[in-house]
């Protein structure tokens, strides 16, 4: 891949609930495979590390430390031992929040791959969106 074929997406979604309410929720490794169907059905923590059952395999994921900025990023270290960082973030807008998922196109992936990435990553963020509102 070229540089001039590098691109990042910026995929975004507009939830009508309080901004520290999404980011309690979905900074709590337990209820990913609520709503990222993209890191597996289940995840359960193992010696300090989170481990998810994803598509791809075992993995682990590491999400930022709590934080007052609705920072969500995470890294997810794949089986092959290749980690892929994550910039996620909460943002208040009004009275309910955006949530806005960085999505980078790696270099082993393919235009295909990365269109298939970014709708998995739309739909995980549709699911946290109706999981949120529904409460």
């Amino acid at each position: 891949m070229t540089t001039s074929e590098t691109r990042t997406r910026h995929l975004s979604i507009h939830v009508d609930r309080p901004t520290r309410e999404v980011y309690d929720y979905a900074a709590d490794p337990s209820h990913l495979p609520e709503w990222a169907a993209g890191l597996g059905g289940s995840i359960e923590e193992i010696d300090g590390q989170w481990i998810a059952d994803s598509p791809m395999g075992r993995v682990v994921v590491a999400l930022a430390p709590e934080n007052d900025y609705g920072v969500l990023d995470h890294d997810v270290t794949l089986p092959s031992g290749e980690t892929v960082h994550n910039p996620v973030r909460v943002i208040a807008d009004g009275t309910g929040c955006e949530v806005v998922f960085t999505l980078r196109r790696r270099p082993d992936m393919s235009a295909d791959e990365f269109r298939r990435d970014a709708a998995a990553v739309s739909a995980d963020l549709a699911t946290l969106k109706r999981l949120m509102e529904d409460r």
